[in-house]
C-alpha cells in the first residue's frame, strides 16, 4: 500500500531499508543513554535501577508493538499524528500530534542541554550557549543534506557509541569480579527487599522513560523506506529490545559499582562510577561518549523525526502549508528543518539552567502521545473492522495504556500541569480552525 492511497502524493525519497531503520532507532535511543540519567533514576529507585529500565522496557514493548499495528494500517508519515487522525478521527489524531509535538520539538533542545552539561566538567571555560549553537548547526546541516546522508552518520555514530559501552562494560565486569571496585555482582539493581515499594519504583521509571523515547521516531519516516510496510513495526519492535536490554545490562553493573559511594552531584554520578572502575581515563570518555552521543546521534534523529511530523501536519493544512515543503535537490522537508533549529536555539537558551524541568515536560508529551496510540489501535481494529485477533489489537493495547497510564500518575505534578496546558491550547486551535475559521477537515481515505 503506497501514499497515493491515503491520497497523498510520494515526495520524500525512498531511501532506507530495514537495517537503515534498525540503527536510525538504536541511534535515537541512544544505546548509553542511561550514562546521562543514572544518578536521578538511581536515586528515585534507592539503588533499583536496572528494575526501573526492565519495567520501563516491559511497559514500552507493547507501545511499540501498537506502533506496528498502525504502520501496517496507515504506512504514512506523521507518526501518532497520523495513526490517531485515521484510527479514530481527525480531531483525536491533531490533538495525538499536538501531545507530541511537546516531546519532539523540545527533545532535541533537552539533547543539546544535557550534551553541553557533560563537556562542561571538561572544558569549563567553553559556555554552555556555545556547545548549545555548535550542535545544532551541525546537525541542521547534516538533516538538510539529506535522510540518506544522516543514516550514513547514524551508522558511524553507533559503532562508536557500542565501542565505548562495550569498554565500560568489560572494565566494570573486570573491577567487580576482582574485588577492586564494589563489592561483586549483586541481586539488588533488581530487587532490594530493604527498599522496595512499587510506587518508589515506577517514580524511577518516569525518569527512566527519557532513555527508550525514540523508537517510536522510525514511524515517522515510513514514506522513506523501502520493503513494505511492515518493516517499520519490524524494526521498532526489535530497536526497543535490543537498547532496552543494553540498558538493563549496564545499569545493574554501574549499580553495583556505586553500591556505598556517596554521589553528591545527580548529573555527574555515572562518570563518576566509571572512573572508580577504569580510572580518569574512563571518566572522561564516558562523558565525551555522552555528549557526542546524546547532542550530535540523539538529536540528529530527533530533529529528523519532529520535522517529519511538522511535514505531515503542514500537509495537511493543521499547521502552516509552509512546513510542508520539499527541498528540490535533497528530497528533504527543509523548512520544518530549519524550523526545528530555531525552536531549538531559543529554548534550549531559556532552559539551559533547568534541564530537568524540561525533561519532565518532554516526558508528558510522548506518554500522553502513546496513550492515544493505543486508543487509536483499539478503535481501528477492534471497533471499526471487528477484528478477531484480541491479544494484538486488544489485550496488549490495554496492558501498553494501563502501564503508561501508571507512569504518567507518578510524574512530576508540575510536568503533568504543563502539560494539560499544552493540550488545552491546542484544543482550544483546532476549534478555532474548524469552528471559527471553517477550515474543512482532511478528507481522509481509512
Amino acid at each position: 500500500m503506497s501514499v497515493e492511497n491515503f491520497g497523498y502524493k510520494q515526495e520524500l525519497k525512498r531511501a532506507l531499508t530495514f537495517w537503515d531503520l534498525l540503527i536510525y532507532g538504536m541511534i535515537f535511543m541512544v544505546p548509553i543513554a542511561p550514562f546521562g540519567v543514572f544518578g536521578y533514576v538511581s536515586d528515585a529507585s534507592k539503588g533499583m535501577v536496572a528494575l526501573a529500565y526492565v519495567i520501563g522496557m516491559g511497559g514500552m514493548i507493547f507501545t511499540a508493538m501498537s506502533y506496528a499495528r498502525m504502520s501496517e494500517a496507515f504506512p504514512v508519515a506523521g507518526s501518532v499524528y497520523a495513526y490517531a487522525q485515521r484510527g479514530i478521527s481527525d480531531t483525536v489524531g491533531f490533538l495525538a500530534g499536538w501531545a507530541i509535538l511537546l516531546d519532539y520539538i523540545l527533545v532535541p533542545s533537552l539533547l543539546y542541554l544535557i550534551s553541553a552539561a557533560a563537556l562542561t566538567a571538561i572544558y569549563p571555560a567553553i559556555p554552555i550557549w556555545a556547545w548549545l549553537l555548535i550542535f545544532i548547526a551541525i546537525n541542521t546541516a547534516i538533516n538538510v543534506r539529506g535522510v540518506e546522508f544522516t543514516a550514513k552518520a547514524n551508522k558511524i555514530i553507533l559503532i562508536a557509541e557500542f565501542i565505548v559501552l562495550a569498554i565500560f562494560i568489560a572494565a566494570g565486569i573486570i573491577a567487580l569480579t576482582t574485588g577492586t571496585a564494589g563489592q561483586g555482582f549483586t541481586i539488588k539493581p533488581l530487587y532490594d527487599s530493604h527498599f522496595f515499594s512499587l510506587n518508589l519504583v515506577m517514580s524511577a521509571v518516569s525518569i527512566a522513560v527519557l532513555s527508550f523515547l525514540g523508537f517510536d521516531g522510525i514511524s515517522t519516516l515510513s514514506e522513506e523506506v523501502k520493503g513494505g510496510s511492515k518493516v517499520v513495526g519490524k524494526a521498532t519492535i526489535i530497536a526497543l529490545l535490543v537498547v532496552g536490554s543494553l540498558f538493563v545490562i549496564q545499569t545493574w553493573i554501574a549499580s553495583d559499582l556505586g553500591r556505598g559511594m556517596k554521589l553528591d552531584n545527580l548529573d555527574t554520578a555515572f562518570y563518576v562510577i566509571a572512573g572508580k572502575a577504569g580510572g580518569l581515563w574512563l571518566k572522561n570518555t564516558t562523558i565525551l561518549a555522552t555528549a557526542f552521543s546524546w547532542g550530535i546521534a540523539n538529536a540528529l534523529a530527533a530533529q529528523a523525526a519532529i520535522s517529519r511530523i511538522l511535514f505531515s501536519m503542514g500537509r495537511d493544512r493543521k499547521l502552516p502549508a509552509v512546513l510542508a515543503k520539499i527541498h528540490p535537490t535533497f528530497k528533504t522537508p527543509y523548512v520544518s528543518t530549519l524550523v526545528v533549529a530555531i525552536i531549538s536555539i531559543i529554548v534550549g537558551l531559556f532552559f539551559q539552567n533547568s534541564i530537568d524541568v524540561l525533561t519532565n515536560i518532554v516526558n508528558f508529551g510522548a506518554l500522553a502521545g502513546f496513550l492515544l496510540l493505543h486508543l487509536s489501535v483499539i478503535n481501528h481494529y477492534v471497533i471499526r473492522n471487528k477484528s478477531r485477533h484480541l491479544w494484538k489489537h486488544l489485550i496488549f493495547p490495554i496492558i501498553g495504556f494501563a502501564v503508561i497510564a501508571y507512569v504518567m500518575y507518578g510524574m512530576d505534578r508540575k510536568a503533568i500541569v504543563t502539560g494539560l496546558i499544552w493540550i488545552v491550547i491546542g484544543t482550544v486551535y483546532i476549534t478555532v480552525l474548524k469552528k471559527v475559521l471553517k477550515t474543512a477537515p482532511t478528507e481522509l481515505d481509512i
